[in-house]
């Protein structure tokens, strides 16, 4: 319990969010492969998005980091590092490293390019030859979640910007002919309520995942969320450590899971349905026959497997394919009735 009270502000366990299974899916599988490419979460508002986020961010075990370095640098893996920290590793200079919390960043509403991008002290370059730069939210987010709430309400120019570094995992800023870049490779989570207007299509495909949330109807069910969340504001502590082994469990499943993935197959027959079933829904491009790919890679693993069934590719697919159905700027997202149609047809019931 000391522990627990050590620690900062205290957070829901992710363990104890009732329900809204699809969501915490969705974030788990970008944990486990971040290259899936990050998930936009869609519902009700007062439906605990913003609260399911966050607790998966406080789940994740500590990364190590390069101390003093504005980048969150990996000490060993060249992707995961800012220019000046390869510089001094070869040059074969001793680097100390610290563990940190797995970056939570968010993004908001208002945000500048530059709050998101960072700037470049143009007269410092100019007057000593120095490349001066001040990171913005891209670089606090390197190995970490990059968090938009009303994703749908921002800028469709800072989107695009998010959606490249999250796809690249750079981010490069260019001013007056000088150019710096640095690593950014996060987990984008967007979050929004469709009454308030959706993202365009060219943007909504770029998302790896698509989640819905839709209110709780049962009443028994919303009796016991009151509770659970009444029971965490009246002692947190308390409620924690109740939650504290399932939170255990799961990060050592997360953990596994991450390890085990590279030796994840996914048989050749097994790849050709997917891309028959993107095929047969008219899919633009080849980003939901990757994604799918991937998020059933991953799911497999967070089971434990090391080969992919169709059984992990129909828990999975209407998350990568849902979103990408839209042709038309004022359709609704199809819920996934569609999705799971073709499914059944290629795959079976």
């Amino acid at each position: 319990m000391d522990k627990i009270k050590n620690t900062a502000r205290p957070m829901f366990p992710f363990t104890a969010i009732i329900g809204q299974e699809e969501m915490k899916l969705a974030l788990i599988l970008n944990v486990i492969d971040p290259k899936i490419g990050g998930v936009m979460i869609m519902g009700d508002r007062g439906t605990g998005k913003s609260t399911t986020i966050r607790a998966i961010a406080d789940l994740l075990p500590e990364i190590e980091i390069v101390s003093d370095d504005l980048f969150n640098s990996h000490i060993s893996d060249y992707d995961l590092m800012s220019d000046l920290t390869k510089q001094r590793i070869d040059k074969g200079i001793s680097l100390s490293t610290e563990l940190i919390k797995v970056p939570m960043i968010d993004l908001p509403l208002g945000a500048t390019e530059d709050r998101l991008c960072g700037t470049i002290d143009i007269e410092k370059a100019l007057s000593e030859g120095i490349k001066s730069f001040e990171p913005g939210l891209l670089a606090k987010a390197n190995r970490g979640i990059l968090y938009v709430d009303e994703v749908n309400l921002l800028d469709d120019h800072l989107v695009d910007i998010l959606l490249d570094a999250s796809a690249s995992g750079w981010n490069i800023v260019e001013r007056e002919g000088i150019s710096i870049r640095h690593p950014a490779r996060f987990v984008l989570v967007g979050s929004g309520n469709p009454e308030e207007g959706e993202l365009r299509p060219q943007l909504l495909d770029r998302f790896g995942l698509h989640a819905e949330i839709r209110t709780v109807k049962d009443p028994y069910l919303r009796v016991k969320i009151v509770e659970q969340r009444s029971n965490f504001d009246r002692d947190p502590y308390t409620c924690i450590q109740n939650f504290q082994e399932q939170q255990d469990q799961l990060k050592h499943d997360i953990i596994v899971a991450q390890n085990q993935l590279s030796s994840v197959k996914i048989d050749y027959d097994l790849r050709v349905k997917i891309s028959e079933i993107c095929g047969a829904l008219n899919i633009d491009g080849l980003r939901g026959d990757i994604v799918t790919n991937r998020a059933a890679k991953a799911f497999a693993s967070y089971n434990g497997k090391d080969e992919v069934t169709i059984n992990d590719v129909k828990q999975v697919i209407k998350l990568c394919l849902r979103h990408r159905l839209r042709k038309d700027p004022l359709d609704t997202i199809d819920s996934g009735s569609k999705v799971k149609q073709v499914v059944d047809d290629i795959l079976g019931d």
